[in-house]
């Protein structure tokens, strides 16, 4: 499948958090589905290693792109500093990338797509030498779409795996299920399109869906209810395969995998890091050098933790073993 890159001109930000190497907003043509939105910032000095960043359902690229705080909160700013490239990018039918049909989403089709910018930042971006090390990053559903395009393709030289485990806890993941409802009745995006198979958070249910009990900050938690994203179900149950085996199992490059110890999607495994790394170890394979992290007191959305600092200096430590 052919893919199309073309430039579209950059938009400065007025918390002043692009990198000295500067950003880059890139359309990024997946036929037939549509365009992909996604933007690549550069270190201060040159580089040869990028990570491809992907948020999860409810969330889009402000998730790794945080406007809120960002010296404590911004992941991708966090690695700028330490020296590496960032791609982060919002799946289809959310932020500026092409809102198909809500049926028509799977997590399948951003596998597709993930693969095409795998190949398409090895090959060289405009405006961007091509990158030799590529890390994809996911959260949550697009951990699951790192794991599976991984697997399959056997194209990239790391992951980063948050929100993410074997150890699902079917009554917390219901409950946050049942605060989904259809984005075309919240405010926030009532009157703009969305059909009915469109789903986001209801609002003032985030605190408890994502967040560990006191451990956000207010201001963080409105930036969050005001920049959430909308999603389809469909996404889920063929990202949810990512969790059954062999899937993991396949994966041949270094792997880390980090959680919340008060993540509510999580049964057991969560508790520590210790834990995380004993109930993971039988999913990956020894080229996996499989490295574990639990954030304490984190809930689900990790990067938007209070200590989130520590979570941000783990990556860094794994990011520099690796190479």
């Amino acid at each position: 499948m052919s893919s199309i890159l073309c430039l579209i001109p950059v938009v400065a930000h007025a918390d002043d958090t692009s990198p000295p190497g500067g950003c880059t907003a890139i359309s990024f043509a997946v036929p037939p589905t549509g365009t992909l939105a996604a933007t690549l910032c550069m270190p201060a000095t040159p580089t040869g290693t990028v990570l491809v960043l992907m948020a999860g359902s409810n969330y889009n690229h402000t998730y790794w792109d945080f406007p809120y705080a960002p010296e404590t909160y911004n992941f991708r700013r966090a690695m700028n500093a330490a020296g590496y490239a960032t791609l982060v990018v919002d799946r289809f039918g959310n932020g500026a990338s092409t809102r198909p049909p809500s049926a028509t989403l799977t997590a399948t089709g951003s596998v597709i797509a993930l693969h095409q910018l795998v190949g398409a930042v090895r090959q060289g971006l405009p405006g961007a030498q091509p990158f030799s090390k590529v890390i994809t990053g996911g959260h949550s559903l697009s951990s699951g779409i790192a794991v599976i395009e991984a697997s399959t393709h056997h194209d990239v030289d790391g992951v980063l795996l948050t929100g993410f485990s074997h150890s699902l806890n079917t009554v917390g993941t219901l409950g946050v299920v049942a605060t989904y409802y259809p984005a075309a009745g919240d405010p926030q995006f009532a009157g703009k399109g969305y059909d009915p198979g469109y789903l986001t958070t209801r609002p003032g249910t985030r605190a408890g869906d994502f967040y560990g009990a006191g451990d956000y900050d207010p201001a963080v938690l409105a930036t969050d209810e005001a920049t959430k994203e909308v999603f389809s179900l469909t996404e889920y149950p063929d990202g949810l395969t990512s969790t059954l085996p062999p899937a993991t199992n396949l994966i041949d490059v270094p792997v880390m995998v980090v959680n919340g110890s008060e993540d509510r999607l999580c049964l057991n495994a969560c508790a520590s890091t210790a834990t995380l790394a004993a109930e993971e170890a039988p999913y990956f394979n020894a080229a996996a050098r499989l490295r574990t992290y639990v954030l304490p007191g984190s809930g689900h959305s990790v990067n938007l933790a209070l200590n989130t600092a520590a979570y941000q200096a783990a990556v860094r430590d794994w990011l520099a073993s690796l190479f």
